[in-house]
Formats: structure tokens, C-alpha cells, sequence
């Protein structure tokens, strides 16, 4: 199946110096952040680039087996997930390929964070930890580490830092998840930091600033 090309926004006034890769979650669409990428209203002198893929087409066993935008399929929605790790690591493949393409543009990898929401972010989780040249940072929105006991990080990425966000009143992904998450990172010895807000399942107006603010920590000059 042929692959849609990814969501791109480029700064509006100088060549992008940073990259975030931002990834959806399941039945959502690249486009869903549209309205996130201007809201975080970031400094001029801080030209990004947001990079934001398409997921494939698969039949989820939790919908019905319906098909719909999906990085992996889930057989059970359970507290401890089950979901397809062949799928998940094939989106993690594609997502190195496009942190390969955004360094092969002229952007240093240690400029390039990779954020995901829900799925996305259990994608972005693989793929940052097990790519083999260091990023700048790990945004994990409303998400869980689906690949916990399986991963086989990289160590370009050991200090790389994580920065986890989850709603208290998530009935989706429950805030137990985030909370493993960062129980077993931390165990591993990566840099965690956690912080949660009053929402259900989204992206709340209240955490843009907080995204804005560790995007500058990150990528800022």
C-alpha cells in the first residue's frame, strides 16, 4: 500500500534549524494537530519545522475489525494492553526512516524531537528509544510504553529526556498507563518527567503552554 505523504509545516519566515515529528493516534488523521501547530505560537527566532505522518489503513480486532487509521492493532483493551509488536515495530521503522529523511535535509539529529499522542505515542516511545543517533527529546501525550518488555534501546538515546503528559480523567488510556510508563523508564534509567492535567482523552488548552515551553527547552537556542 502506498504510503500518504506526511503533514508538513514549515516556519513561516526562515529555513526550519528543528524538527518535531509528531505522530496521531488510532482513527485520527496527521491533520488532527492543524490547529496545534499555531496555537503553541513559538518564537520567531525558532523556525521548526512540524513533520506530522499519515498512519496505514489495518483492521483493529478492539473496532469490530474494522479498518481505519492505525500504527498497530489492539486485541485487547485491557489495562495491560494487547497489541500487535510487528505492527507497532514496523511504524517505528517508518518513523526512523523519517527522522533519516529530515537528517538527510540538514537537520541535526539532537534538533529533531518526536512527540505522539495515544498510538502515536506508543510508536514514537519505540522508535525514539531504538533509534541509533541521539534526539533532542520524547513528547508522550496520553499514552502507555506498549513495548516495555520487549524494547531493545539504542544507547545514542540513554539521556535523551522524556517528557510524559496524561489526563487524570482519561477513560481511553488510563492515567495508571502514563504512570507505569514512567515507573519502568525511570527504572531503565532514562530522564522522566511527568505531569498530568484535569482531561479526558485530548489535548487540553491548558497543557499547550507546557508543550510550548518544553519545545523551547529543547530546541530553543
Amino acid at each position: 500500500m502506498t504510503e500518504q505523504p506526511p503533514v508538513i509545516v514549515e516556519p513561516e519566515r526562515t529555513p526550519a534549524t528543528a524538527v518535531v515529528i509528531i505522530l496521531h493516534g488510532l482513527g485520527a488523521s496527521a491533520h488532527d494537530f492543524d490547529p496545534l501547530i499555531p496555537a503553541l505560537s513559538l518564537p520567531e527566532d525558532m523556525p521548526v519545522r512540524f513533520v506530522s505522518p499519515h498512519a496505514p489503513q489495518l483492521a483493529v480486532t478492539v473496532n469490530n475489525g474494522m479498518t481505519m487509521p492505525a500504527w498497530y492493532d489492539i486485541t485487547s483493551m485491557a489495562l495491560n494492553r494487547e497489541i500487535d509488536e510487528v505492527q507497532l515495530r514496523a511504524s517505528a521503522q517508518r518513523i526512523h526512516r523519517l527522522i533519516d529523511e529530515q537528517i538527510a535535509s540538514g537537520i541535526d539529529s539532537r534538533r529533531i524531537v518526536l512527540a505522539g499522542f495515544s498510538q502515536g505515542g506508543a510508536v514514537a516511545y519505540e522508535a525514539a528509544l531504538t533509534y541509533p543517533e541521539p534526539l533532542a527529546g520524547v513528547l508522550a501525550m496520553s499514552t502507555y510504553f506498549a513495548t516495555a518488555d520487549s524494547i531493545r534501546p539504542d544507547d545514542a538515546n540513554r539521556t535523551t529526556p522524556i517528557e510524559i503528559h496524561h489526563g487524570t480523567q482519561d477513560p481511553v488510556v488510563d492515567e495508571t498507563l502514563g504512570q507505569r510508563a514512567v515507573q519502568r523508564l525511570t527504572d531503565m534509567g532514562y530522564n522522566v518527567e511527568y505531569r498530568t492535567w484535569p482531561m479526558v482523552h485530548t489535548i487540553s488548552a491548558d497543557q499547550v503552554p507546557a508543550i510550548r515551553q518544553w519545545l523551547i527547552e529543547r530546541l530553543g537556542k
